[in-house]
């Protein structure tokens, strides 16, 4: 292995990522592995992400676990990182990746549509990063940690009305500046990256007219692809960002750039 092979290598790493079945996260998981990671995949589609860890496990030869985990429970993200890690032998990296969106005009969103966003974006995302860093401090591991937040945590999206969910991406970005500095001092990096409009399983569903309101939009011309997401990803997890952390990484062909 080169200098420069070893400065983004994932070899000997084991690597947790959540909302891991599909999109992002599977792409995430998947090219983590193509540079020696081994995986876990936590999810509450519990049939597709064993599927996920079967084929990566298949394709790249790492070692792979998936368990089903909702992330808006403490007690069960808890149990199921103690799972993983001794199952795996330890943990070292954590994509912290589940999130959803509802569309609904502000005025008329319920408490539940709010409470089950700001659950899973927000309250999801610091129970796994808390049980996650509290992992690594009892074993005293260095390790890092990289968000999902958004372009939404910069602007307004639209025609789609989701307020709940830009303000919670707003509130992970700023979450992830918080841990960084909490945990420096632990060896614990925290950073996060902020797409822009991508092609997933979860956008392809969504309104034509919305989809073509936003090609419209991004100054690149089009939509971005998961794949596109992955340097950023590696780069924020490997030992070439050893000096990054607090970071947030704005992945969106341009959009909020003009």
């Amino acid at each position: 292995m080169n200098h420069l092979e070893k400065l983004f290598s994932l070899k000997g790493k084991v690597a947790i990522i959540t909302g891991g079945a599909r999109g992002i996260g599977k792409c995430a998981a998947s090219n983590m592995a193509a540079i020696g990671a081994d995986i876990v995949i936590f999810d509450i589609l519990e049939e597709k992400a064993a599927e996920t860890a079967r084929e990566i496990s298949s394709e790249y030869g790492v070692r792979t676990a998936s368990y089903f985990c909702d992330v808006t429970k403490p007690v069960d993200v808890k149990a199921k990182i103690k799972e993983a890690a001794e199952k795996m032998g330890s943990l070292d990296l954590l994509f912290n990746n589940a999130g959803i969106v509802i569309n609904t005009p502000a005025i008329d969103v319920s408490p539940d549509e709010w409470n089950n966003v700001v659950d899973v974006n927000l309250n999801g995302v610091f129970y796994v990063a808390q049980a996650f860093g509290a992992y690594l401090i009892a074993n005293n591991r260095k390790g890092s940690i990289v968000n999902t937040a958004s372009m939404s945590a910069s602007i307004v999206n639209i025609p789609q009305p989701q307020a709940s969910y830009n303000a919670t991406k707003a509130a992970v970005r700023h979450l992830t500046k918080s841990l960084a500095v909490e945990w420096i001092n632990k060896g614990i990096r925290v950073n996060s990256i902020s797409p822009g409009y991508i092609e997933t399983e979860l956008t392809a569903s969504v309104r034509e007219d919305y989809r073509k309101s936003w090609a419209s939009q991004i100054p690149c011309g089009r939509m971005g692809k998961p794949e596109e997401l992955v340097g950023a990803i590696i780069y924020l997890f490997a030992d070439s960002s050893s000096y990054t952390t607090g970071c947030d990484i704005i992945i969106d062909g341009s959009f909020t750039t003009v």
